[in-house]
């Protein structure tokens, strides 16, 4: 009987085991897990989860009781110590042996951290990315606090969002001349600069951190690029995430901006597939890594039909989401090499086509649900109506994918 070894037990572990078994899977399916919980959304952790307005049971992706019910044996708190390719087993830390006849990576990503020798190891020194994280984070948002959120990109405006809302004083600061200038247009980071100041977030664009300053071990203040010294009580790290490959490349697993895989999933070793943030994939000419809901789902899924034979490329259609006080954004597509942007609004409703030549490539839709699930079919049929038509009011959006 075949057995399917999962390592990573996220949203895509999570997708990949219940889709084996919703495909008709009939051999052993193992998923094992580093924390204590069962798969849960990451998402939510900081909103509505860190604000307290969701129970830890409805963070979790599937009841407890699924698994056992599909006959996957689900291993919480198992760290896994190596992976042997040749002898084809798991070892986990306790020195137990899990042997598998298909093995997939799902091992995700982990946050950037500050180095210790500018105080990144002090108390009041936090990232958000999982529960843990939420858990130790929470009782610390108290309002009047100040608290300094380092890096300015979804993750950290998100994260100032979720104090300003709880009556923290936020300060922001970003090394790069602007907020979201990794990901997004200038069109883009200006909406969002101007949410975040009429929220009263201090925005500090072009500002690196030079260190911060601790008093008995905590956090007290921190020295900024522009010679500043800013008292605070609790500082926020967001600048990043990198994919989690050590078990990978431990094991001789090529290593290429996340474990290498091809096009229908496979890494460079027999029987070893990899899926969600720890991955890489072709795409076009070169490689792409996706950090995102969808995509881990999308590939995860596709890599249990490719164990169960389908051969089938994983083709991405990234989608992304941010939630900022009471604005939605949502991302279709992927803006890399865009030239041109070009702005749609009615009322609050706005959404930014980026173009690439006379390609439509990605839409940065603001409130505006419309603009992002149009955009996203426009791009996946590979169709781009010339901007001036989008950007008039008078257009009906959906009569373009008619066109």
């Amino acid at each position: 009987m075949t057995h399917v070894v999962v390592v990573g037990a996220g949203q895509a572990g999570c997708a990949l085991v219940a889709r084996l078994r919703a495909d008709g899977f009939q051999g052993q399916v193992t998923l094992i897990g580093a924390e204590p919980h069962p798969p849960y959304q990451r998402p939510p952790l900081s909103k509505d989860y860190l604000l307290g307005e969701l129970e830890r049971e409805r963070l979790y992706l599937r009841p407890e009781a699924f698994y056992a019910e599909h006959e996957i044996d689900l291993r919480l708190g198992s760290e896994v110590a190596a992976i042997d390719t040749g002898r084809q087993v798991v070892i986990l830390e306790t020195g137990a042996e899990v042997p598998y006849d298909e093995l997939v990576l799902t091992t995700g990503s982990s946050p950037r951290r500050l180095p210790a020798a500018i105080g990144g190891d002090l108390q009041g020194v936090l990232t958000m990315r999982d529960i843990r994280d939420a858990d130790a984070l929470a009782p610390s948002l108290v309002e009047g606090k100040r608290v300094l959120v380092v890096g300015g990109g979804y993750i950290g405006l998100e994260a100032a969002a979720v104090c300003a809302k709880r009556g923290l004083k936020v300060t922001l600061i970003e090394m790069a001349p602007r907020i979201l200038q990794r990901v997004a247009a200038p069109e883009t980071s200006d909406y969002f600069r101007r949410l975040h100041l009429e929220q009263g977030v201090d925005i500090r664009e072009g500002v690196g951190l030079e260190r911060l300053i601790g008093e008995d071990g905590r956090v007290v203040a921190a020295k900024l690029s522009t010679g500043e010294e800013l008292p605070f009580d609790l500082v926020l790290v967001g600048v990043g995430i990198v994919p989690n490959t050590k078990l990978a490349e431990s094991a001789g697993i090529e290593v290429e901006n996340g474990i290498r895989t091809d096009e229908l999933g496979r890494t460079s070793a027999p029987n070893v597939w990899a899926a969600g943030d720890c991955a890489s994939l072709p795409h076009g000419e070169g490689r792409i890594r996706l950090e995102s809901v969808g995509n881990a789902i999308d590939q995860a899924e596709t890599v249990a039909r490719n164990i169960m034979g389908a051969e089938a490329p994983y083709v991405p259609q990234p989608w992304f989401w941010s939630d900022q006080y009471d604005t939605k954004l949502q991302i279709a597509g992927l803006n890399t090499g865009y030239d041109r942007v070009f702005v749609r609004q009615i009322g609050e409703a706005l959404s930014h086509w980026y173009y690439r030549g006379e390609r439509l490539v990605a839409v940065d839709a603001m409130n505006d649900s419309r603009a992002y699930m149009i955009g996203k079919r426009l791009i996946e049929a590979g169709k781009s109506p010339k901007p001036e038509v989008v950007t008039d009011p008078a257009t009906d959006l959906k009569a373009l994918l008619k066109a």
